[in-house]
């Protein structure tokens, strides 16, 4: 899959820039972070400090979310990403609705964004991975990978849809524009285009220029679910459920039901493969009740979570650091460039996303990641846009970088954590409701009754 294939070679530092203006702010000093925080104001210091990336580092022009802090392959500044940008778009829901920023800047800043996308190129209503941030023309992403990127969209779309559910003030103009325009790029997916002909299957790319060449057809179980919900549920273009059932559901590596740690796995690779399967497409879509006839997703990401933690507790390679306040391998960057960690493939990177954004399922052990991330190796990996991207105490290697696709869901999951507020917005949808019906999924939002309940 192309998060596990994209390798990032470049580690040149970019100075960042500010939404409101491009001048010198003082340098940021992780010793001078505040100490003794209860571990409420820890996470509320951690979700607004992480948010100052999707708004102090936003474009300045289209205010889309860069894809890092530091450039990609020498494109410079100008690069956005479309799954990044869906992840800021629910981070800044989150800081509407804890008043870091006010509701109404928050709908117009959306607002911004949504009328750059309308002009911004798409492909049969599908964005590219990369768009230039002033220009909204696409950059690719690899040679032949210069079109459609139907997975990075679905993440834009996970978080646009949530806007579209949060800013339901009828008598408030920029709000009901929001709303007009988000429906706008919604009902022009055509989803099945991207069947490739009428397969059972989706395909993640197609590009004017190369057609089909990426030849990717999408099976599951990985980070892609959202984009097969998506796809039921869109307007105009949806897809069958064959292309559920005899697509996504149909491969080498989909079910499981292996026991490793003591944890049954249901589906997807040995070990659950990096964290990212069991939150992406989690951000919004509530796994609290969640099954289908191949999975309880609670139990699916709960159990991959814990998976990982133990493998990092258990540390069979002796990598300095690991333990119970030590946890946690996904994608992300590292000390030779970007790779998709897991239990399988370990080398002794740490990315905290991959902890943090696990706090729906494993809160205690999640927390204890937090405060050693924070108190214990924070004047090491913490900054002005929260955690640094990973770290290697092996190689003695602490990144300078941030990335989108990281910052995101630790904002995101524990605001879930905390209230379930991405959940409520996404699952409230009519078409999600409708899409995950056709598909046969079960949950408790499908039927009338309360929300599942919330932690805090």
């Amino acid at each position: 899959m192309k998060h596990f294939n994209f390798i990032l070679v470049l580690l040149i530092t970019a100075t960042s820039f500010s939404c409101e203006a491009q001048k010198k702010t003082p340098v940021f000093d992780p010793l001078k972070r505040p100490k003794n925080l209860s571990d409420t104001a820890l996470i509320e210091l951690v979700q607004k400090q992480t948010f100052r990336y999707f708004w102090d580092f936003a474009h300045p022009v289209s205010g889309l979310s860069r894809e890092r802090s530091n450039e990609n392959f020498g494109y410079g500044n100008d690069v956005v990403t479309s799954g990044g940008t869906g992840f800021g778009v629910m981070s800044v829901i989150v800081a509407a609705e804890r008043n870091w920023i006010s509701r109404d800047t928050a709908a117009k800043f959306l607002l911004k964004m949504v009328n750059f996308l309308l002009k911004a190129d798409s492909y049969h209503g599908v964005f590219p991975h990369w768009m230039n941030g002033s220009t909204g023309k696409t950059i690719p992403f690899s040679r032949k990978d210069d079109g459609a990127d139907l997975v990075e969209s679905s993440y834009l779309f996970q978080g646009l849809l949530c806007a579209r559910q949060y800013f339901n003030n009828k008598d408030n103009r920029v709000e009901r524009e929001l709303r007009s325009r988000i429906n706008w790029l919604w009902e022009g997916i055509e989803w099945n285009w991207f069947t490739q002909g009428g397969q059972e299957v989706l395909y993640w790319h197609w590009s004017p220029n190369n057609g089909w060449a990426m030849n990717f057809p999408v099976r599951g179980f990985n980070e892609c679910l959202i984009m097969y919900v998506l796809a039921s549920a869109g307007d105009r273009y949806p897809v069958s459920s064959a292309v559920y059932h005899r697509g996504w559901a149909e491969s080498n590596f989909f079910t499981n039901g292996k026991t490793f740690y003591g944890y049954k796995l249901p589906l997807g690779f040995d070990y659950g493969g990096p964290l990212f399967f069991s939150q992406y497409s989690f951000l919004g879509l509530d796994p609290r009740g969640l099954k289908d006839r191949y999975a309880d997703y609670w139990e699916q990401n709960q159990n991959h979570t814990l998976i990982n933690y133990s493998y990092c507790v258990d540390n069979p390679k002796q990598f300095k650091g690991y333990g119970p306040n030590c946890w946690g391998l996904t994608a992300g960057d590292t000390y030779d460039g970007y790779n998709a960690y897991s239990p399988t493939n370990d080398a002794g990177t740490i990315t905290p996303t991959a902890a943090l954004s696990a706090f729906p399922y494993t809160p205690d052990k999640s927390m204890k990641a937090l405060r050693h991330f924070y108190d214990d190796l924070g004047n090491k990996i913490w900054s002005e846009y929260g955690f640094v991207d990973a770290f290697n105490e092996t190689k003695n290697w602490y990144a300078e970088s941030h990335l989108a696709i990281d910052q995101g869901p630790i904002i995101v999951m524990m605001e879930n954590y905390r209230t379930g507020l991405l959940w409520k917005l996404f699952m409230s949808c009519p078409e999600i409701q409708a899409g995950l019906k056709k598909f046969d999924f079960r949950s408790p939002w499908l039927v009338p009754q309360k929300s599942p309940a919330i932690s805090d």
